[in-house]
């Protein structure tokens, strides 16, 4: 009897349907992806073999370097609220449109009273060398003991939790600059903060 044969079917797939799906997942990642914001301080921290990723949440981060302070507060809410609270406290009135931009701000050092114009400058402009000289730590006027007091606050009205601290500073900054920071968290009885290191890489 004889075999039957078997009719061969092509091998060819059309990937169309793939190809627009790949599209679409691609755009939507390009569309929803926030870029990283440069700093006004490049720090080189120091490196440790503990891991724990910094919060991106319910967090503030205070850079060190070069003996200048800068702040970067996580949540859009939080830091717009923040800085109402800081007119409050500087008798100083934002528009909603100052609000929003501020919001956006990442990492920010300058005095509180040029932090209207600071508001009004293009990203560019911010991070010109000489704008961004940190924020005050003097004892008259310890404007970043209001800052992180008012953020503390903050985070608490938005989000109904206790806002962490965490010191990013560079790994050459001297001590009395770090031991006024850590005295500023102190006084506020925040005893518990997150140091930011470099990973190293740990010894088999």
């Amino acid at each position: 009897m004889p075999r039957a044969k078997v009719k061969r079917t092509s091998t060819v797939t059309d990937m169309t349907a793939m190809c627009d799906v790949a599209a679409l997942l691609l755009t939507f990642f390009i569309l929803t992806a926030t870029a990283k914001q440069p700093e006004p301080l490049a720090v080189q921290t120091p490196s440790s073999t503990y891991e724990f990723k910094v919060p991106a949440e319910n967090n503030a981060i205070l850079t060190i370097g070069q003996g200048k302070v800068f702040l970067d507060i996580a949540g859009n809410k939080v830091k717009g609220r923040t800085l109402e609270l800081m007119g409050e406290q500087y008798g100083v009135k934002f528009t909603p449109q100052e609000l929003e931009r501020f919001s956006v701000i990442s990492t920010f050092g300058v005095p509180f009273g040029d932090i209207k114009k600071f508001i009004g400058m293009s990203s560019e402009e911010r991070m010109k060398k000489g704008t961004q000289n940190g924020i005050p730590t003097d004892s008259v006027d310890n404007q970043l003991n209001s800052w992180v007091l008012n953020a503390r606050k903050a985070n608490a009205e938005v989000n109904s939790v206790q806002m962490r601290v965490s010191i990013k500073a560079d790994g050459k900054e001297e001590y009395p600059v770090i031991k006024k920071i850590i005295d500023v968290l102190q006084k506020q009885k925040v005893n518990k903060f997150l140091l930011v290191t470099n990973a190293e890489a740990k010894q088999k």
